[in-house]
């Protein structure tokens, strides 16, 4: 397995960073609070990049790349902040007319999720439920919801369902839904991995730059252990989650959901471990509203969340590892 990125990836990940530097300064991620954790115009720019058909076949009008490819897209979009159903409207191309396009923003939910919560409700038109029979789709209009407030991460507003789901109208068989599952988790670990990585950058720099004693607080060695821990965890995470999006690719290599267990379970760490470091680092004003930490580390909450946790990918793993 070649864990070294092509010229066409390299390509791929700076053009999305900078599109995402110009199109998402953190201002404005910030601002889409008050729209509902979307803002429709950016969305369809978005679709513009191609992300939501990235994996698209080019005769059906998408981009016609990999999970491996897809899974460095979403690296950055992590790294960014980037709000909305990201995931969920990707894995819906194909399968909602206009996902692809950014006309329809898609949300999710699995069927047997006891919690009920449905993510940006006032701004997604489809919601996609995934089951062990397949997956559905169901138009948010239907949905008897009940906002709750505020929401863990104030860029992605919930609703709680107060009635159970309808059934839906299937779009997927039990074994591509299946699939479709285990790219949900590989995709949201490459947005785990770029909030890892941007949440060690974001206290490097604030060592660096911070004095006490007449010196940067980065020369003190508490402070260095804490933050190489930071770049050990992140660096681990990148090669289980390149690692996994191969593995979706061309499962020749080996056992798909022991690759995306490895892959959402060191990101999920390595994600919701340097956000709290990353408040630590920044001392008492790292819990302030204005310092970024306490987004990223609520956003690496949602996403450690999302298709399954960490116990249960825990759980996976002590399970698949002698298959």
């Amino acid at each position: 397995m070649d864990f070294e990125l092509t010229d066409d990836q390299i390509a791929l990940q700076e053009g999305l960073r900078s599109f995402c530097s110009g199109r998402f300064p953190i201002e404005v991620v910030r601002a889409v609070e008050a729209t509902g954790g979307i803002d429709r115009d950016r969305w369809r720019e978005l679709a513009d990049m191609g992300t939501f058909a990235l994996r698209l076949a080019e005769d059906a009008g998408g981009v016609g790349l990999g999970t491996a490819d897809a899974v460095l897209a979403f690296e950055e979009l992590g790294r960014a902040l980037v709000p909305g159903p990201l995931v969920w409207t990707h894995l819906a191309a194909g399968l909602v007319d206009g996902a692809a396009t950014g006309e329809v923003v898609v949300t999710g939910i699995e069927r047997d999720d006891a919690s009920g919560v449905i993510e940006f409700p006032a701004t997604a038109d489809v919601l996609l439920i995934l089951d062990t029979d397949g997956a559905w789709r169901v138009d948010v209009a239907d949905l008897a919801l009940a906002p709750l407030d505020p929401p863990l991460d104030p860029l992605t507003p919930v609703a709680r369902l107060t009635a159970p789901l309808p059934q839906g109208a299937k779009v997927l068989d039990a074994g591509p839904a299946a699939e479709l599952r285990l790219t949900g988790a590989a995709l949201t670990a490459g947005q785990l991995l770029g909030i890892s990585t941007a949440t060690t950058d974001l206290a490097v720099a604030f060592a660096k730059e911070r004095v006490q004693f007449d010196r940067p607080i980065g020369q003190f060695q508490a402070l260095k252990h804490l933050m190489a821990d930071m770049l050990t965890r992140s660096e681990v995470a990148r090669g289980a989650v390149y690692a996994a999006g191969v593995t979706v690719d061309d499962p020749e290599v080996g056992p798909v959901a022991r690759a995306v267990a490895a892959a959402k379970l060191t990101a999920g760490e390595a994600a919701v471990e340097n956000t709290k470091t990353c408040v630590q680092v920044h001392g008492g004003m790292g819990y302030t509203w204005e310092v970024d930490a306490h987004l990223q580390l609520k956003r690496a909450y949602v996403l450690d969340a999302a298709f399954g946790g960490r116990e249960h990918w825990a759980e996976a793993m002590a399970d698949l590892a002698f298959t």
